[in-house]
């Protein structure tokens, strides 16, 4: 109520000082992250942080202002106001109408009553599922469980007035293996949830345990050109970068290779992919969107056709189209972008593991990829490095390393031949296994 009250307050000396519109965000949070080594705590931070966002419109003109606290709050209005009368005219600036919010689940009480302790004992325990899984880690480089709790107050002068509270918690670990002939791998895990029971600290250690002994001496191989099956965690990283591109405002700006493909089919019709707001307990989730439209699910692509691009109420503006709800902020340091909330690969079933690689006469199953974010953001192109397993016959035959899978993202998209049903959330994106068809691998 505190927060709603002050975003009232700035929006009413707002319309005082002249300005036609008027937009506050706050965002407070509050959480522990505790890192685990040898046993013990290695470190142990705290945080607590609050911000305001001001945004004004006066004559068609822009002023943005923040704080990070509200003895700044004053001065912040007065900057916004005052820098409204340098920027120049835009005809498609505007706040939204009033909507409602949904309701979803991203708050659990549990979050809200955690303990220090409590999370200094998980932080152990993950460090320990790591480094019990094979007597070759022998070290885990990190091991850390973050959790907290945030409340988001979004208030316009045209309705707007929604205050929500959500909670978020974490556990990541790196693992080192090394064997007797002196090779060492690195394995990664991650897991991320609004709700604490989501967790599963010790699928979190053994996975990235796993990830590390399993490239054990591995090989190098010949160039060659054959299937891939893309583990869920390396899908990701490519699904991120296609992402990327479905933003109206990547195309307004000429930065996505979507550009002009609306209503086109342009990857494999096994692929429906989704942008759901609402998914339960996602890393994404919430009721509304950073301007305070209503959250809601979105297919993006359906069947490999394109049927459309993410907007903030900015860039719907200048397409004339409303808003999909994709408003989002990385602070209020900053104004709302476009980008993602729960983004991911429909499978169908969201439960099991068909293995993919059991159709494999000769081919790889890649479990970790170096530089996919390095993909050229226009055309799409990319040349990575690979690692993961050599398939023959459906059976893993040894690791292989310093290989590099190069070719464009629509392309590997297009050529998908079978999706598993193991999808897997990393942070708020999400991907089954995925098998492609003949693709270019370089030593």
């Amino acid at each position: 109520m505190e927060a709603e009250m002050t975003a009232e307050d700035i929006i009413k000396k707002a319309v005082q000082k002249g300005c036609d519109a008027a937009e506050v965000f706050i965002r407070q949070s509050k959480g522990l992250s505790v890192e685990a080594k040898d046993g013990s705590v290695e470190a142990l931070e705290a945080s607590r942080d609050y911000g305001i966002a001001i945004k004004v419109i006066k004559k068609q003109k822009l002023g943005f202002a923040f704080a990070t606290n509200e003895d700044q709050i004053e001065g912040a209005l007065d900057e916004a106001v005052s820098y409204a009368q340098w920027t120049g005219d835009d005809k498609y600036i505007g706040i939204p109408e009033k909507t409602s919010a949904v309701d979803v689940l991203n708050y659990d009480e549990k979050l809200e009553t955690i303990s220090d302790d409590e999370i200094i004992r998980d932080a152990l325990e993950l460090e320990k599922y790591c480094i019990e899984y094979d007597a070759r880690i022998k070290r885990v480089r990190k091991a850390e469980v973050s959790a907290g709790t945030g409340s988001t107050t979004i208030v316009n002068s045209k309705g707007v007035n929604i205050t929500y509270k959500s909670t978020f918690c974490s556990a990541v670990v790196t693992a080192m293996a090394s064997d007797e002939s002196g090779d060492n791998q690195v394995g990664w895990d991650y897991a991320s949830s609004r709700r604490l029971k989501d967790i599963d600290l010790k699928a979190v250690g053994q996975g990235a345990a796993k990830r590390a002994v399993e490239l054990l001496n591995s090989q190098k191989i010949s160039a060659v050109k054959v299937p891939v099956v893309l583990s869920p965690y390396v899908a990701v990283d490519f699904l991120d970068i296609l992402s990327s591109s479905l933003s109206a405002e990547a195309v307004q700006k000429n930065r996505s290779f979507l550009s002009g493909k609306t209503g086109q089919k342009i990857i494999s019709p096994l692929l429906t992919i989704v942008d759901d707001t609402t998914r339960p307990w996602g890393s994404g989730t919430k009721p509304v969107d950073d301007e305070g439209i209503t959250a809601r699910s979105k297919t993006l692509i359906s069947d490999g056709l394109l049927k459309g691009y993410i907007h903030n109420s900015y860039t719907a503006s200048k397409d004339g189209v409303q808003s999909t709800g994709n408003a989002v902020r990385g602070s209020a340091k900053s104004l709302p972008g476009v980008g993602v909330t729960n983004f991911y690969i429909s499978s169908g079933e969201e439960s099991g593991g068909r293995d993919l690689t059991a159709s494999l006469k000769k081919g790889i199953l890649i479990l970790g990829a170096m530089g996919v974010h390095t993909a050229n953001p226009v055309s799409g192109d990319f040349s990575v490095g690979i690692s993961g397993i050599w398939i023959e016959n459906g059976e893993p035959r040894y690791p292989i390393k310093e290989a590099v899978i190069s070719g464009n993202i629509l392309d590997l998209f297009k050529k998908v031949e079978a999706v598993g049903n193991d999808l897997k959330f990393y942070g708020s994106t999400g991907s089954p296994s995925l098998l492609i068809g003949d693709m270019d691998i370089s030593a």
